[in-house]
C-alpha cells in the first residue's frame, strides 16, 4: 500500500476510497500489508492501518466521530504555533540592532552601503516557520498507538511501515522505519512527514529538521517495491482539475479558475506539479519493477466536489468521504475488466455482489449519524477488525480476550436481531 499526501482533504478522501477498496477486494486485509508507505497526510492513514485500525474503523473515528474512548478533534490540526511565534518574537531586538548597524555602517569604503529597505530584509528571519502547531496531532497518535494491541515503535510491528519525510538542510528523502531510522517513534515520523512548509514548522528529530515528504516525490511507491511488494495499491487524492472538461467547451465558455482567486490558482499549480512528477515515477516503476503490478486510484479530473471542498466544514468532510467511497466503487466497476486479471495473479478477486449493491453507503445518511442497529453494526465491524488484527499479530491471550469483549459489548446482544433484519 502506498498513500500520497494532500492535507486534511487527502486523509478524508483516502479513508473513503480505502473502505470501498477493502470491501471490494476479496482475500486481502489492508491492516496486514507486507509493506505500507505513507507520505504527508497519507502517513497518518498508513500508520493507523499498520497498527490494526481498519479503513472502516478510521471512518468511524475521523469522519463520523463515533469513537468515544479516543475522540479526534479536528482543531488538533489548527492550533496556532504559539511556541514558534514566541521564538521568533524573541529575536526581534537583535535583528533590529543588526539592521540599524548595517544601515549606519560606513567603515568600509569599498563595500556599498546598505539602503534602508535592504537593511530591513534581515527582519524576514523573525517570520514564523509555520502558522499551526502539529504537536497536538502527534500527541494524539502517540496516545492512540500506545494502547494495548498497538505500538508507537516501528520495530514492534509485524509488517513493514515506512513513513517518508524530507531532510530540510540536505533536501533529501528520509524513510523512517528503514534501517537506521526505525528507532524514531511512529507518531514523530508522521509529524515530520506532514510538516507542510508554511503551514507547520519543521519537525526537529535529533539534530535534524524535517518537512513534508511530498517535496521529493508524491507517493514514494518505490519504497514498497524495493521492500518486495508484488501487488501495490496506490491512492493519490490530489489531481489537477480540468475546468474545460467539466464545463464542456463545445457548450460555451469554459470555467476559468483564475476567477476563483489566488488560493485556487495555487492549488491547481501544486496539483499539476505533483501529478506530472507522479506520472514520471509510475512510468519508471513499470520498467524497474516489471515483475510487480501497480494499481492507482485517484479522483476524476472533472470532480468539482473534490477540488472545491471545504475540508474544515464537518458536513463537507462527511460528504467528501461519502463521495470518495462512491467514486471508488464506480471506478472498480468500470475498471473490473482491467483489474480482475491483475488481482487473480495474486490470489484475489473482486466482490461483484458488494459492488453491484445500489444501496450501499459509507455513512448511514449525509449529515446524520448512524443510530440504533446501524451504529451498533458499524462498531461491531470495527471491533471484529481489531480482533482479526490482534490474532494475526500474535497478541497475548489477555489482549485477545479484551478485544473479544469489546466486540461483544459493541454487539450489545443484538446479533439475533441483526440476522433477522439482514435484508434491511
Amino acid at each position: 500500500m502506498a498513500l500520497a499526501g494532500g492535507g486534511p482533504l487527502g486523509s478524508i478522501y483516502e479513508i473513503g476510497a480505502l473502505v470501498a477498496l477493502q470491501e471490494a477486494f476479496v482475500g486481502v486485509d489492508f491492516t496486514q500489508c507486507h509493506a505500507t508507505v505513507g507520505v504527508s497526510a497519507g502517513a497518518f492513514i498508513a500508520a493507523s492501518l499498520a497498527n490494526g485500525l481498519t479503513p472502516r474503523d478510521l471512518c468511524l473515528r475521523f469522519i463520523e466521530n463515533e469513537e468515544k474512548a479516543e475522540p479526534f478533534e479536528p482543531d488538533f490540526l489548527m492550533r496556532p504555533a504559539l511556541a514558534e511565534y514566541a521564538r521568533r518574537l524573541a529575536r526581534l531586538p537583535d535583528l533590529a540592532l543588526g539592521a540599524l548597524a548595517a544601515y549606519l555602517d560606513r567603515s568600509d569604503a569599498s563595500r556599498p552601503t546598505q539602503g534602508f529597505f535592504e537593511a530591513l530584509q534581515g527582519f524576514t528571519r523573525a517570520l514564523p516557520n509555520g502558522v499551526f502547531d502539529n504537536d497536538a496531532a502527534a500527541d494524539y497518535l502517540a496516545r492512540l498507538f500506545g494502547r494495548s494491541g498497538r505500538t508507537n515503535d516501528f520495530r514492534a510491528l509485524r509488517h513493514k511501515l515506512f513513513i517518508v519525510a524530507t531532510d530540510l538542510d540536505a533536501a533529501e528523502a528520509v524513510v523512517f522505519g528503514s534501517s537506521g531510522y526505525e528507532d524514531v517513534p511512529i507518531s514523530e515520523a508522521v509529524k515530520a512527514s506532514s510538516a507542510l512548509p508554511g503551514l507547520y514548522p519543521p519537525a526537529r528529530i535529533g539534530e535534524r529538521d524535517y518537512v513534508d515528504g511530498a517535496l521529493k516525490k508524491t507517493l514514494h511507491a518505490s519504497v514498497a517495491l524495493k521492500a518486495g511488494a508484488k501487488l501495490l495499491v496506490c491512492v493519490n487524492p490530489l489531481v489537477p482539475f480540468n475546468a474545460r472538461l467539466k464545463s464542456g467547451e463545445a457548450k460555451g465558455s469554459p470555467t476559468r479558475l483564475s476567477d476563483e482567486g489566488l488560493v485556487t490558482v495555487l492549488s491547481q499549480t501544486f496539483r499539476a506539479l505533483i501529478q506530472s512528477r507522479m506520472k514520471v515515477g509510475m512510468d519508471r516503476y513499470a520498467h524497474e519493477f516489471s515483475d510487480a503490478d501497480i494499481m492507482l486510484f485517484e479522483p476524476a479530473r472533472d470532480d468539482t466536489m473534490i477540488f472545491f471542498a471545504n475540508v474544515f466544514s464537518y458536513a463537507d468532510r462527511r460528504r467528501l468521504a461519502e463521495h470518495a467511497y462512491s467514486h471508488t466503487r464506480a471506478q472498480l466497476r468500470s475498471r473490473a475488466g482491467e483489474l480482475e486479471p491483475v488481482l487473480a495473479r495474486h490470489g484475489l478477486r473482486l466482490d461483484h455482489a458488494t459492488l453491484s449493491d445500489p444501496d450501499r453507503r459509507l455513512i448511514a445518511a449525509p449529515g446524520r449519524r448512524a443510530t440504533g442497529l446501524a451504529a451498533e453494526t458499524r462498531r461491531l465491524e470495527a471491533a471484529l477488525g481489531r480482533l482479526d488484527h490482534a490474532l494475526a499479530q500474535g497478541a497475548s491471550a489477555p489482549t485477545r480476550d479484551r478485544i473479544a469483549k469489546t466486540g461483544r459489548r459493541a454487539d450489545g446482544g443484538k446479533a439475533k436481531k441483526k440476522d433477522a433484519r439482514a435484508d434491511s
